[in-house]
């Protein structure tokens, strides 16, 4: 998309050191979503440098220079789909891509997880980019890497909030079920489980 640049996280820590990383990480801010923040600042590194998972910077001009306006991390992610939480379209989608387990009635299947993204409300840099945009990059991201290992599903998870779940849906994604929060995410996330969300991606 143009306008907007991407930078691997991995690759900016072995060019510029933990450090110097761990400081400019450290003026990103989402207070709407805590654990957002939370993750960008302490885990993110970590996580990328055992490939775990890979953070992109997303930046943007902010008078002439370049500067975070938003990220995404992306991993790989095994999960089980009920058919009973799929439309006949979807079921018909998915069944190319997962294994059915008679005794779960549903598929399992692996697909790329967006595992975090966030809008960076440092200094207003948020308004450089919408969450359309962003999210559009995160799956644009997804597609190339199925152009070269298969897959046309993504899946994300979410608080069980209106504003969030509209917000997906608008942009094609669908409700396939629920997982319950982990310890470490009940500090940060309200609710007792998170909403789960597919899309199949053209």
């Amino acid at each position: 998309m143009k306008g907007y640049s991407l930078v691997s996280l991995k690759d900016m820590a072995e060019e510029l050191g933990e450090k110097r990383t761990e400081k400019i990480l450290s003026q990103f801010l989402c207070p709407l979503n805590k654990d957002v923040e939370s993750f960008f600042h302490n885990s993110a590194i970590s996580l990328a440098k055992q490939n775990i998972s890979v953070t992109q910077l997303v930046f943007a001009s902010y008078k002439q220079a370049p500067v975070i306006a938003g990220y995404f991390t992306l991993a790989n992610k095994n999960i089980m789909i009920a058919n009973k939480n799929m439309s006949n379209t979807t079921k018909k989608r998915i069944s190319k891509f997962g294994v059915f387990d008679p005794d779960m009635k549903g598929y399992r299947i692996s697909a790329p997880l967006i595992a975090q993204m966030g809008k960076n409300y440092a200094n207003g840099y948020n308004s450089l980019i919408t969450g359309d945009e962003l999210l559009h990059i995160a799956c644009s991201k997804v597609v190339q890497a199925q152009e070269l290992i298969g897959g046309k599903i993504v899946y994300l998870e979410c608080e069980d909030k209106i504003p969030l779940i509209d917000f997906y849906q608008s942009n094609g994604f669908v409700n396939f079920g629920h997982r319950a929060l982990d310890r470490d995410e009940t500090a940060v996330l309200t609710g007792q489980y998170l909403i789960q969300m597919l899309k199949y991606l053209k």
